[in-house]
């Protein structure tokens, strides 16, 4: 076995925790070898009962000590994690994917330099699919997202609008529109529609409705796709994460992402 991968983990909430147990259990090529929080001294306390602790360390610090870093951090510090690493033609695994459409620099970054940008299926299913009917001609993407009222309270396209969901008791849409302005408006819930917009026909063309449904409990993603190889729809609903706006399944999803990169068999496009 060659030299494991070195994994640095940008952000230690639900998704990074997450992550840093797995690693510590044991991904096949990979090492847990720093990370990086908000507040390192809670940090130091979380990862104190990994087998294998880890330093924790700035932001700025990480690209010296890893190969690879993964971003579970807000998106607006998307930036200040990736460019280190592609910059010296590394590696960023991308949580934020909706922050891309707005720091698109990374990936000429990426290009320039021989970096890699990956984003992870995350809390949706079949972008193989929608991948391989981009090898075609897709007519069209349709996304319909619904979500627990918790999971949407504070939203920046619900406070600048003055859409007050808290107290609604039967569903209710409160966004349609493009996958490019529901990332603007939902930074923390709909890198799953950047994600299927950059898997297919772009951020502009992927149409999207979101509403907020009380009744739910889980996180329902509903897809439809219209393309000159496949028609086809897609449901999916996740079960929330200890964050409500994040599924569980995000995280097991860059699990099995870094478990694809050191396998001999690899299944999926």
């Amino acid at each position: 076995m060659g030299t494991p991968l070195r994994i640095a983990i940008a952000g230690l909430g639900a998704v990074g925790m997450t992550l840093a147990r797995a690693l510590d259990a044991g991904i096949p090529g990979c090492e847990l070898v720093a990370v990086s929080a908000r507040d390192r001294e809670a940090a130091v306390g979380r990862i104190a009962n990994l087998r294998r602790p880890v330093p924790v360390v700035a932001i700025a610090e990480l690209e010296p000590l890893a190969d690879l870093v993964v971003e579970c951090a807000p998106a607006a510090l998307l930036p200040e994690i990736a460019a280190p690493f592609l910059r010296t033609g590394k590696t960023a695994v991308v949580i934020s994917a909706g922050a891309l459409l707005f720091h698109d620099s990374l990936i000429g970054l990426a290009r320039e330099h021989g970096g890699r940008i990956v984003v992870p299926t995350g809390a949706l299913l079949g972008l193989d699919a929608v991948l391989a009917a981009a090898e075609g001609t897709i007519h069209s993407v349709r996304m319909v997202t619904r979500k627990p009222v918790r999971g949407l309270v504070g939203a920046p396209y619900l406070t600048e609008n003055n859409i007050d969901i808290e107290q609604i008791r039967e569903p209710l849409r409160i966004f349609e529109g493009t996958a490019r302005e529901a990332a603007a408006g939902f930074p923390a819930n709909l890198n799953v529609a950047v994600a299927l917009s950059l898997a297919g026909i772009g951020a502009d063309r992927t149409r999207l409705e979101i509403w907020a449904d009380p009744a739910l409990e889980r996180n329902t993603h509903s897809i439809a796709v219209d393309a000159d190889s496949a028609r086809f729809t897609m449901t999916i609903e996740n079960i929330p994460s200890e964050n409500p706006k994040t599924g569980r399944i995000t995280a097991l999803s860059v699990v099995a992402c870094l478990r694809k990169m050191g396998a001999a068999l690899r299944v999926g496009t």
